[in-house]
């Protein structure tokens, strides 16, 4: 079976808030809800079954202007996006945010953009090409 094929435009994504905006475009164009700006969500999104995808069809994702998500999604846009998790004990673990907030501060942790990729990755059916 052939993948079939969804673009996601970089040069769109200046931030968290756009990379969803972009993401809810590209993959939830006939829905009449979006997705939220979740990791968890996008991993919901990736099983299929709403929007543009169906189950655990083959997809192949390329992403265009990665390198300026990448930018966008960067160690600034992560250590603001970790520090308001710290901010709210009373949504977010606390101890893991502190863990990747000192792992990032220390330059060994992952940015927003790697948390991203990896969700993708973890979804065997999709593969994500950059471009």
């Amino acid at each position: 079976m052939t993948a079939r094929l969804i673009e996601i435009d970089g040069s769109r994504v200046h931030g968290i808030p756009s990379l969803y905006a972009e993401l809810n475009r590209v993959f939830m164009p006939n829905e009449p809800w979006t997705l939220g700006e979740s990791l968890d969500a996008l991993d919901d999104l990736l099983y299929g079954g709403f929007g543009v995808l169906h189950g655990s069809e083959p997809v192949r994702v390329l992403w265009r202007d990665a390198e300026a998500a990448r930018a966008a999604l960067g160690v600034e846009t992560t250590l603001a996006y970790l520090r308001r998790k710290l901010e709210r004990p009373d949504v977010y673990a606390v101890a893991p945010a502190r863990r990747a907030l000192d792992e990032l501060e220390a330059g060994r942790g992952e940015t927003y953009f790697d948390l991203v990729v990896g969700v993708f990755r973890d979804h065997a059916n999709i593969e994500l090409v950059f471009a």
